[in-house]
């Protein structure tokens, strides 16, 4: 088997992109303006992939092939250095924000449920007495009144 010159191609990618990888993509370039000092900070994190392939000698040409590589970068937050002074101010994630919200309405509202269900059956059973249940409102298509 021999090795075709894409592989090598990917793996030489693979070793710039990650040799590249260093402080300098956390760690932004300070902005300095009246004393004081700003310091962006992100989160950069990557992955890679790799690939191969071999058939039957007796079959022809052995094939394959494969690769891949990613990378993110989330912003966290600043460092101010002002007076001698270090402050942390972390980014505000306004999405993981509204999905907290999200998710507790919606439990919230699933509590409600579950608490009337259990008042209307326990005064089902104490009662005896089963509320008729609320009819369904069915449209007429195609008509009008």
């Amino acid at each position: 088997m021999t090795q075709t010159t894409h592989d090598t191609d990917v793996l030489a990618g693979l070793r710039e992109v990650v040799g590249q990888a260093d402080a300098r993509k956390v760690f932004g370039t300070p902005v300095t303006q009246d004393g004081t000092v700003v310091l962006p900070v992100a989160k950069v994190g990557g992955g890679g992939g790799g690939g191969g392939g071999t058939g039957p000698a007796d079959e022809g040409q052995p094939a394959g092939t494969g690769g891949g590589f990613g990378m993110s970068a989330k912003a966290l937050g600043v460092y101010v250095l002002r007076d001698g002074q270090v402050k942390w101010l972390p980014a505000v994630d306004v999405n993981k924000i509204v999905l907290g919200g999200q998710l507790v309405a919606v439990v919230g509202l699933l509590v409600v449920r579950a608490v009337l269900q259990s008042r209307t059956a326990a005064r089902e059973r104490r009662t005896g007495i089963r509320l008729p249940a609320l009819p369904a409102v069915r449209r007429r298509r195609g008509r009008r009144h």
